[in-house]
């Protein structure tokens, strides 16, 4: 007697798996390098069948992203709302808990970086809501531990601390989870105790030299670094990149073949500028000192270089194959320099060690100097200074 075919049970799961494989698609190409069918086809299933689950990609990456944050709230409540620990224990479980999301699930951290701003408006105004009651709650747990800190200063060293292990997510390198799990919270630590520095006296306003009118082509790369800071690479046209440089959109193709080639400009224009600073920076005999001055120089450039920010937050997997290429070539070379001078520094650390702290120390630069909750602050470069200096443990403290 033959007998039905029998089907496989539905992963009771099945939307989270979903969503496991778009969020590592969406990694390696971008969100707009992947549609629909490319998710299906991963799955193993149709594209309409894809629909049963989510209404379109948006609702995927807004999955992904909440599922982050769903993770972090309940961390936080879990290891904060134990009145029985004291602040120093409750910080410490919360720091491993965090660490330990961080490192099972990279591709999330990486999306809500990169991919966030493809969320619908009130999916990111849910994200921006959740994630700031998460940094308050951080906040106070933190004034318990440290209660001569104010309540902004307590807030500049929480967002630090989630740079940290946000940083996973700006590189590839690993090592064995529990060990990176442990660098994380450590360096995580070594943040949330910063000694900030003094607040300096206002220094006088040079004015700036007048060097005459800037070229065309300088005028449209001030533009588009603008627009792009502004908006991001994909919402701006090469039309109102040239209306705000002055002149006709077809004009700018003259000096610019397209919008990539000015986000690669863009780039390089940063890179030169870095480079430069590096140069003054290294200028001395003492590795430990280097490294300092390096940091310093780094902070300097990042928060009076319009290019440095543009270049280093978009996501270069919205340029041409060739282009992204290229950009991602001169940022690598710089980081590299960092890694050969903290390798020297720090020779307790492996390579690949060293690789995870420099990038945790730079990821804290970038984000702090992009977060309008703390970068109008009157110290922020000193203070950015001094984190880095502690992730990097040269602090003169």
């Amino acid at each position: 007697m033959d007998h039905p075919t029998e089907r496989s049970p539905r992963p009771r799961d099945r939307k989270a798996q979903l969503a496991g494989l778009a969020a590592e698609l969406f990694r390696a190409r971008g969100f707009h390098g992947v549609g629909i069918n490319d998710i299906a086809a991963a799955a193993g299933i149709t594209g309409p069948a894809l629909y049963r689950h989510f209404a379109d990609k948006q609702a995927v990456l807004s999955y992904v992203v909440l599922s982050g944050i769903d993770d972090m709230e309940k961390a936080t409540t879990e290891t904060l709302s134990d009145v029985d620990l004291p602040a120093s224990a409750q910080v410490n479980a919360l720091l491993g808990t965090l660490a330990a999301q961080a490192v099972e699930r990279r591709e999330v951290a990486a999306l809500w970086r990169w991919e966030g701003r493809h969320l619908p408006r009130e999916g990111r105004r849910e994200i921006r809501r959740r994630s700031g009651a998460v940094l308050e709650a951080w906040s106070k747990a933190l004034l318990a531990l440290r209660p001569e800190l104010t309540p902004d200063d307590a807030e500049l060293l929480c967002w630090a601390g989630l740079s940290v292990f946000g940083s996973v997510s700006v590189h590839h390198t690993s090592v064995a989870k529990k060990r990176f799990a442990q660098i994380l919270v450590q360096l995580a630590e070594s943040v949330l105790h910063v000694t900030l520095p003094e607040p300096l006296e206002p220094a006088d306003e040079t004015p700036p030299i007048a060097l005459g009118e800037p070229s065309r082509r300088e005028q449209i790369l001030a533009a588009a670094t603008e627009l792009f800071g502004q908006r991001g690479f994909r919402a701006v046209s090469m039309e109102e990149i040239g209306a705000a440089a002055g002149i006709a959109g077809p004009s700018v193709y003259r000096h610019f073949p397209s919008k990539a080639a000015l986000m690669v400009a863009i780039g390089h224009r940063a890179a030169d500028r870095l480079a430069l600073a590096a140069e003054r920076a290294l200028r001395t005999d003492d590795e430990r000192d280097a490294l300092r001055r390096l940091a310093a120089s780094y902070v300097h450039t990042l928060l009076h270089t319009p290019e440095l920010l543009v270049s280093f937050s978009g996501s270069p997997m919205e340029l041409p194959e060739r282009d992204k290429a290229d950009l991602i070539r001169v940022q690598r070379d710089y980081v590299a320099r960092w890694i050969a001078l903290a390798s020297e520094v720090r020779p307790e650390l492996s390579l690949r060690e060293v690789k995870i702290t420099v990038h945790a120390a730079l990821t804290i630069a970038n984000d702090l100097a992009r977060t309008r909750r703390v970068n109008g602050r009157p110290d922020i470069e000193a203070e950015l200074t001094a984190l880095m200096h502690a992730v990097l443990k040269v602090s003169s403290q």
